[in-house]
């Protein structure tokens, strides 16, 4: 995207730098061996974030460690960070500008913050951000690719102005199939794609697609961001672009390299409610919607509790956004299944908190198990959907613990 291209360069070095040595801690690699997900991993600090579990040095992929999901919304500074490129701009909120073009637009256009600010009407929808490779480090066999444990997602308000009402603005002609968008940031050598993703126009016209400039009430951290994203609620953060600086209405499928290649998974594995149609092939679709999941939040494996003394156990449940129905846990194993209790629902596309108390009557070793159900009625499985990048692992979670 030549425009694109015109725009950072004329940021010039006092508006551009790029996260290199300076901004990062030391050389780090992807984690080896077979469970190093759940293995006790670096933390390290970002710039302007608390210590994070480092999986990758360049590109920075840093994840969110549990015990911040006890909190329905992730601290800014706590959230995860997620990158396929390795130049990351800080750039000018000033100078900043949102550039809509493509064959299918009636009227090229540029905003600025300011203008979106004061032109558009002003929203905010809670909602999980989560790669689409959450987990990936427990697929048994190993899936390559970053190997994340739990912590790849995070729980916000994100605040902003709709895709849809800029797409109206500007003006898309009949045809218009697909809106691609791009960020500001890069790769380090030519050769390497561009992160370009594109969303199907339905999607990018839902009233819940936005354009976000806040988080949890504050500007974007640089780290998710700053100075404006693509929030797609109920979708995996592949199409939550960061540093958004182009957006493209076309009349054909994008064919470039992250959306043609990579996140794709083979064609029927994992269902959803409306299928990307333009890019569906015949072995194979794209990762679009969440699938329902849960997590432990406050016990862990080989945790020690005391014989007749109550446990509290916490968690979190989320889907695409049909919402959470039921979480049940079992304390023998899954021979027997118990309801949790449901905290607040913060919306559709938020996680839901949940509770279960019981007091142990057995010493020894036991298994806990946690399950979420949905309100369309998709649970989780006791078998993992492999698939060859490692995408959507749901697998109902088995904690160890011992009774003394």
């Amino acid at each position: 995207m030549p425009q694109r291209r015109d725009f950072l360069k004329g940021l010039g070095g006092a508006t551009l730098a790029l996260a290199g040595d300076a901004l990062m801690p030391r050389v780090a690699r992807a984690f080896g061996g077979e469970h190093d997900a759940l293995a006790a991993p670096p933390l390290e600090v970002l710039p302007g974030k608390r210590p994070l579990i480092r999986r990758t040095y360049r590109p920075p992929n840093f994840e969110t460690p549990i015990h911040y999901f006890n909190e329905v919304f992730t601290p800014n500074d706590a959230f995860f960070v997620r990158y396929h490129l390795a130049n990351i701009p800080r750039v000018d909120s000033k100078l900043w500008r949102l550039r809509v073009e493509g064959d299918a637009v009636k009227n090229v256009s540029e905003f600025s913050l300011e203008t979106l600010r004061r032109d558009f009407e002003r929203v905010e929808i809670a909602a999980v951000n989560q790669c689409a490779g959450n987990r990936r480090g427990l697929f048994e066999p190993r899936a390559p690719g970053v190997q994340w444990g739990h912590g790849a997602m995070g729980n916000a308000r994100w605040s902003g102005v709709r895709l849809g009402d800029v797409l109206r603005r500007v003006g898309f002609k009949n045809g218009a199939l697909e809106v691609a968008f791009d960020g500001a940031d890069a790769p380090l050598i030519a050769k390497t794609p561009d992160f370009i993703k594109s969303l199907p126009l339905w999607k990018a016209l839902d009233e819940d697609t936005i354009i976000a400039f806040e988080m949890n009430g504050e500007p974007l951290p640089h780290w998710n961001g700053y100075p404006a994203r693509l929030v797609v609620p109920g979708w995996t953060a592949t199409y939550w672009v960061k540093h958004l600086v182009s957006i493209r209405v076309g009349l054909k499928p994008y064919d470039g390299f992250w959306m043609s290649t990579a996140y794709r998974v083979p064609k029927g594995a994992f269902l959803a409610t409306r299928e990307f149609s333009s890019q569906t092939g015949e072995a194979n679709t794209p990762v679009t919607e969440l699938v329902v999941n849960s997590l432990l939040t406050n016990v862990k494996d080989h945790d020690e509790f005391l014989l007749h003394r109550q446990i509290e156990v916490k968690g979190i449940a989320w889907d695409g956004g049909y919402g959470i129905q039921k979480v049940e846990v079992s304390k023998d194993d899954g021979r027997s299944w118990t309801p949790a209790e449901l905290g607040g629902d913060h919306g559709r596309y938020s996680w839901r908190p949940w509770s279960f108390r019981f007091t142990p009557l057995e010493k020894g070793k036991h298994v806990l198990l946690a399950k979420a159900t949905n309100r369309n009625g998709d649970t989780q499985g006791s078998k993992l959907i492999l698939n060859p990048a490692g995408y959507h692992h749901n697998l109902v979670q088995r904690v160890r613990f011992k009774v003394v």
